[in-house]
């Protein structure tokens, strides 16, 4: 097999109806399918749907609800147009729309999510709250850990959550009285894990990068691979041997499928399939999981809420334990504190004037001139300018040739100036960042991929500004020059207030 390359269809020039919420209509749509999929599973599976009298084992429904899944991805990416996006392979001399090796791999991990979540709301003893905090509650507690152990910084709020979803846990494990955790649960749960850690390793990858083509091929490949992983793995174990799991998938596979509770154990992979398409989406937002996360668990926390007490209310099952309730506010908590970046530069961005950053390596040269050149042109009571350098020395004066260009330009010398390194939290209260190289452009993306919007290089011709730094005094005047009259053309809109040329 040859490389897998990427199809160069064109994307649609307007997004779909279904994505016209952003993240809000995401979390929505997410919350609109996962209710009626938890509530149908654990339904099925206790024998509480109309006309039943029996249960049906987790295992058993999991083959048809495999085949639901299979065939909702189909129809998905058929109906949409994304199995366009799917990459080719050149198989026996013809080329065919095939996974790569990669996104088999996180198909497979995803396969492993999708059935250990069904099977974990066909535990008898477990409601679908206990079992939602288990997992939401274990995922968010995961994610620290593991930023801490890879060398990421992990941030006092992530570890406040951490906090507040042990609590979560521990509260919702205490509450002794309101479930029956066995090892075939907690063996499923663990399996839950694991997959989602495969999962999320190969999207901060491959995908996250805020280019659509890059993230709906990642879509359409993992939406695929892991549903036909999941018809394969249910066909594998039933024929290994492996007791009453194996008997019962082989069931599932034969004499169920004649059965009435064959009909909805398909329409909960249909179900899934379409929960899958928004969860999907609200990860592959190419900001940090601390931020997606919390969008795509709250909510499923919410759906677990009104799957539980719509049950109750319909067939008269028990509610979750008070436990269960206190631990899903400590999960709410969790949430909040993990979504305290976002919501901190929301109130700055409303509370300040607008930020215009301006970038280069070691902002003593062209990013230092730039802002010098900014404040003279741009009303300071409306917009704030900045700079920063992407491999700054910290506290580096502004080179001494570049203040003595900028006086010869007339521009105030920034005496004051103190080269700074960038960071995320700049990039992300920045209004607009601009870069003075493609180079630079790219460096600043690789930081914060959901920043492309707003990231351009400074020349509205695409050209990079050569860095003057070591070269003679003639140099840093040429680019003294040439960064006014790119200045001028840029920020002459941000006289009046309005949004500086993009």
């Amino acid at each position: 097999m040859s490389h897998t390359t990427v199809s160069k269809s064109r994307l649609p020039a307007s997004r779909p109806w279904w994505l016209a919420g952003g993240m809000l209509g995401l979390a929505f749509g997410y919350f609109l399918w996962y209710t009626p999929y938890a509530a149908l599973t654990k339904a099925l599976s206790s024998g509480l749907l109309p006309g039943m009298d029996t249960t049906v084992v987790g295992f058993m429904l999991l083959p048809a609800a495999a085949l639901g899944t299979l065939v909702g991805a189909t129809v998905f990416l058929v109906a949409t147009g994304w199995w366009r996006y799917i990459g080719t392979r050149r198989v026996a001399g013809r080329r065919l729309r095939l996974p790569s090796n990669t996104m088999l791999i996180a198909g497979f991990c995803m396969a492993l999510v999708i059935a250990t979540t069904t099977l974990n709301y066909t535990f008898v003893g477990v409601s679908i709250l206990f079992m939602l905090l288990m997992m939401r509650g274990g995922v968010l507690i995961l994610s620290p850990i593991v930023d801490s152990v890879r060398g990421r910084r992990v941030r006092v709020y992530s570890w406040a959550a951490l906090g507040f979803s042990l609590c979560a846990v521990i509260t919702a494990l205490s509450d002794v009285n309101s479930y029956v955790l066995t090892i075939g649960a907690a063996l499923s749960l663990a399996v839950y894990y694991s997959g989602y850690l495969g999962r999320f390793r190969i999207m901060s990858r491959v995908a996250k990068t805020g280019d659509e083509l890059t993230d709906r091929r990642y879509f359409a490949e993992e939406a695929i691979s892991a549903a036909i992983w999941q018809v394969l793995l249910c066909a594998v174990l039933a024929v290994l041997g492996l007791g009453s799991v194996s008997a019962a998938l082989r069931e599932g596979f034969t004499s169920f499928l004649f059965t009435p509770a064959a009909l909805p154990a398909f329409g909960i992979g249909l179900l899934y399939s379409a929960l899958y398409g928004y969860g999907t989406l609200i990860y592959l937002d190419p900001r940090e999981y601390t931020w997606c996360v919390p969008a795509n668990r709250c909510a499923s926390l919410l759906s677990g809420l009104v799957a539980s007490f719509g049950l109750t209310a319909l067939t008269g099952i028990a509610l979750p334990g008070t436990g269960q309730l206190v631990a899903t506010g400590f999960v709410f908590l969790a949430i909040l504190a993990l979504s305290y970046p976002t919501i901190r530069a929301a109130l700055r961005r409303n509370s300040a004037p607008p930020l215009l950053l301006f970038v280069c390596s070691g902002n003593t040269c062209r990013s230092a001139m730039a802002e010098a050149v900014a404040r003279t042109a741009v009303a300071t009571g409306r917009w704030r300018i900045a700079s920063a350098g992407l491999t700054a020395k910290p506290d580096a004066p502004i080179a001494e040739p570049a203040a003595t260009a900028l006086a010869e330009l007339g521009c105030p010398a920034p005496t004051e100036h103190r080269a700074r390194q960038l960071t995320l939290a700049m990039i992300a209260e920045a209004h607009t960042v601009y870069t003075m190289t493609t180079a630079h452009r790219d460096a600043v993306l690789t930081m914060a991929p959901d920043a492309a919007d707003k990231t351009i290089l400074l020349d509205p011709q695409g050209a990079d500004i050569s860095d003057p730094h070591g070269q003679s005094a003639e140099a840093y005047r040429d680019c003294a020059v040439q960064l006014r009259q790119l200045i001028t053309v840029r920020l002459t809109p941000a006289e009046d207030g309005k949004v500086p040329a993009g």
